[in-house]
């Protein structure tokens, strides 16, 4: 009934089936058109909890709490020895939004490859270059906290858990910070189920509204998924987005340019396209050590499930 082709969306289901994928909802105009596996289960977010960090300093940039111009120094943020140079202090909150701050300094809750390819400190000016760095996204995490005296996990469950009527998150049960010798500034990691990032994403997808009340302020949606920077195949970056730029975004997947996601480790999604009005979720239960999902396997049934979309969200192509 609602244009989609149920035929190809259980080709996308058997294919779904046959890789590690624990969970997938598609949302369209509003309402879910297809959901697959255990989409009630909080699965861990890992890096997608940089993605909620974004949502979450927009009103608080909004009112003026967070500027985004002030810099590490005027902040007070260092971190363990060796402790931040001069040059690195002045970061400022954009350019750590940005993954810009020039700042490699040790950090908590890095995968291996992002370890083996932080560049040496000192390497780049503050600004001048894009690097996937938890060690700005940690900072951030501090610096929200520092400057609104509440916690990440607090504002989360008040400003977005409950008001898009989160059925499966639990606060006391699905985060914890991450702490260790590398770094003062903590992680802030999430579970969250399938259907409640849905939610998230359809927030997202109309603009920060959800029913009759701005929940995150529009402006802020439009600055924070714009690319600022080349991210290679994956297109670009906004601030703590992964943004669709020059026809790139996920593998063998056709997007259009401004659609965007949030993105975890082992096969983690949200994926935007404010476009066409549509939201996919995909999880792994990356509880499960061997489980994963390479991001070519993502794109494949992406694009089986994007094969069953209605007319009106397809691609228009000229007739001759």
């Amino acid at each position: 009934s609602a244009g989609w082709s149920s035929e190809k969306l259980l080709e996308a289901e058997t294919y779904a089936g046959s890789i590690d994928t624990a969970a997938v909802v598609v949302v369209h105009g509003g309402r879910i058109v297809w959901e697959w596996g255990e989409t009630s289960r909080p699965f861990m977010c890992h890096s997608m909890r940089k993605s909620i960090l974004s949502l979450l300093y927009g009103n608080h940039v909004a009112d003026g709490r967070i500027d985004l111009g002030w810099t590490l120094e005027r902040l007070g943020i260092d971190d363990r020895e060796e402790s931040l140079t001069e040059i690195e202090k002045r970061a400022t909150v954009e350019m750590l939004l940005q993954a810009r701050s020039g700042i490699y300094h040790p950090a908590l809750y890095e995968a291996p490859g992002m370890k083996a390819r932080r560049p040496a400190r000192g390497s780049h000016a503050p600004g001048t270059f894009w690097y996937y760095n938890n060690w700005d996204f940690n900072a951030l995490g501090t610096i929200f906290e520092n400057l609104t005296g509440r916690s990440i996990f607090e504002e989360f469950e008040e400003r977005l858990a409950r008001p898009l009527g989160m059925q499966d998150f639990d606060r006391e049960k699905h985060t914890e910070y991450v702490t260790g010798p590398d770094s003062v500034h903590p992680a802030y990691p999430f579970q969250l189920s399938a259907r409640d990032l849905a939610r998230l994403g359809l927030l997202c997808a109309r603009g920060g509204r959800w029913r009759d009340e701005q929940i995150v302020p529009r402006l802020w949606m439009v600055l924070s998924t714009r690319s600022f920077s080349d991210a290679g195949e994956a297109g670009g970056y906004g601030y703590m987005w992964w943004i669709a730029a020059g026809g790139k975004h996920v593998p063998g997947a056709a997007l259009p340019d401004g659609s965007y996601s949030a993105r975890g480790y082992r096969g983690h999604y949200v994926l935007v396209v404010p476009q066409w009005d549509l939201v996919i979720v995909h999880r792994v239960d990356t509880f499960a050590p061997s489980h994963r999902v390479t991001h070519e396997q993502f794109g494949e049934l992406l694009r089986r499930i994007l094969e069953a979309r209605p007319e009106e969200i397809r691609p228009k192509t000229a007739r001759i």
